[in-house]
């Protein structure tokens, strides 16, 4: 497990499903993701007895969070690493965290704890996000979070019938 203060993340277990459940299919986030049909019960249970499997063989991980406070530990999100390539030692990096727990650091905390885990442990070189030029809250966590703007992808997604441009991030180990 993975820790900073009270912020912690660790891999998927089969108790987390309802929890998964309720997250993936929030068709709020879709877009996020793009997402375009809800998750089965079966496909969560199938991700999460794949999510022990090795990084190196499946080309993700995922992470929950989970915050803990005076009333014990609560599942709050998930942070993802997708698009692995172990040659080029980069990765993707997503998040999402429930609607009532945002704006508390959770996020940050969580993509400090995955960066160091990333470039301590997994030996990677960069990680990058895909961040929609409309979502000002994502693209300021990440540049705190040590991330910079190195492009643009213009007209990337139709959303509402509307263009919108997305932003891609990067972070590169210093080491």
């Amino acid at each position: 497990m993975l820790n900073k203060n009270n912020i912690s993340l660790r891999a998927p277990e089969p108790q987390d499903l309802d929890f998964l459940f309720q997250m993936e299919n929030d068709q709020k986030m879709w877009h996020l993701s793009n997402t375009l049909t809800p998750f089965s019960r079966f496909d969560l249970e199938q991700f999460i007895m794949l999510s022990d499997k090795d990084i190196f063989a499946i080309k993700q991980a995922r992470f929950i969070i989970e915050k803990e406070d005076n009333n014990g530990k609560k599942l709050v999100g998930a942070v993802d690493l997708f698009d692995f390539e172990p040659q080029h030692k980069r990765a993707g990096v997503g998040i999402m965290v429930i609607e009532a727990e945002r704006r508390q650091g959770i996020a940050g905390k969580a993509i400090d704890l995955l960066v160091d885990y990333s470039f301590n442990v997994l030996g990677l070189h960069q990680l990058f996000c895909n961040i929609e030029k409309t979502n000002p809250e994502s693209i300021d966590l990440f540049k705190k979070n040590g991330f910079e703007i190195v492009g643009v992808k213009k007209d990337w997604n139709l959303r509402n019938n509307e263009w919108v441009d997305e932003y891609l991030l990067q972070i590169i180990n210093p080491v």
